[in-house]
């Protein structure tokens, strides 16, 4: 059996000796480094200390816990040795300058799904790589990044990347410490029947969700003729995992309660990675109506709805947004309702 290549070895392969892909490469492997140290502390759980010890609070204004301070802390020092500008992370204000005249610039959030900390479910860390900004301050469309992952704490710790050539997946050896490449060109498979929603939410939902949903959970008696399975684990990057292992569709729409109507989770260090890692396996991600890709941020801390999986998924749910059933069509009477009627 032919050795496996470990996560250096691949990216140097691919950076060669053009600048900037080199520094690209150099910015990934300082993310595997601060990782690999995170996954230990993880691993210990309660022996390491109270993790989920709340601590304050985030920018977002989200409770921060002892485990998103020390995660935002190890990431940062590790982006110093790299060739990185500017640092925008979820747990800081404002964007944090590193190192001037670097080519690069990072979006993180350091410990995705922290509320899952003392749940021994799998949490993460998300991460854009894009230009610096000459001024500085602007932030680039999702289209504009240079590279993404994520790396997910779980039974494995697995960092998910891509640098534009399709998605990969590097698992970590804990006899080593090291990341070794365990898929490459991953691509998101089709035709499965299933979805990820927090269904508890549905009061609150827009029409079009609702309708969607309503038609999945119809099932075969339905204007989808097929049965589907609901997952709702509430850990992105662990949706994000199992629909590129798996395939089907995450959905986290706004809704009508304080604070979610723009959406809950993070354009700039949350959504536009993943989608950048989603559509280079053959998948997509939208708000609803656009592709995440092209919306143009406002702030470090934009809001934004989010939908992602496979391709004909989503654009199932645009269709559902931009071309609902009359109203009257919603109603029980109308048991085979919807965009798949013929």
């Amino acid at each position: 059996m032919q050795a496996r290549q470990s996560l250096e070895s691949h990216l140097d392969d691919w950076a060669a000796d053009d600048p900037r892909r080199v520094a690209i490469a150099d910015t990934l492997k300082a993310v595997a480094f601060a990782a690999t140290a995170l996954s230990e502390l993880i691993g210990r759980g309660p022996l390491a200390g109270s993790l989920a010890a709340e601590v304050g609070g985030n920018a977002g204004g989200d409770v921060q816990k002892f485990l998103d301070v020390r995660a935002d802390e190890l990431f940062a020092d590790a982006f110093r040795t790299a060739p990185v500008a500017l640092v925008c992370s979820e747990e800081c204000d404002q964007a944090v300058a590193l190192n001037d005249g670097a080519p690069l610039a990072v979006a993180i959030d350091p410990l995705d799904g922290s509320s899952n900390i003392d749940t021994n479910v799998s949490i993460g860390t998300i991460v854009s790589v894009f230009p610096a900004p000459a001024d500085g301050k602007t932030l680039p469309q999702g289209r504009e990044q240079l590279a993404a992952c994520f790396v997910i704490y779980g039974p494995q710790t697995a960092m998910v990347f891509t640098v534009g050539g399709g998605t990969h997946a590097a698992t970590l050896d804990r006899a080593t410490g090291r990341f070794i490449v365990t898929a490459t060109r991953i691509k998101i498979p089709k035709g499965r029947r299933e979805y990820a929603i927090n269904a508890s939410n549905y009061r609150f939902w827009d029409p079009a969700v609702q309708a969607y949903i309503d038609d999945c959970i119809a099932g075969a008696e339905g204007p989808r003729g097929e049965n589907f399975n609901m997952r709702w684990i509430a850990s992105l990057v662990a949706e994000a995992y199992r629909v590129l292992q798996r395939g089907g569709i995450f959905l986290y729409p706004r809704d009508a309660r304080p604070g979610y109507q723009e959406g809950r989770l993070r354009l700039v260090y949350e959504a536009n990675p993943i989608a950048f890692i989603i559509e280079q396996a053959g998948g997509g991600a939208t708000d609803g109506i656009d592709r995440i890709m092209t919306i143009q941020p406002r702030s470090v801390h934009q809001r934004t709805p989010l939908v992602f999986g496979a391709r004909d998924k989503v654009e199932n749910v645009v269709r559902y947004h931009t071309e609902p059933p009359a109203a009257g069509e919603t109603s029980p009477l109308f048991g085979r309702r919807g965009l798949f009627r013929v």
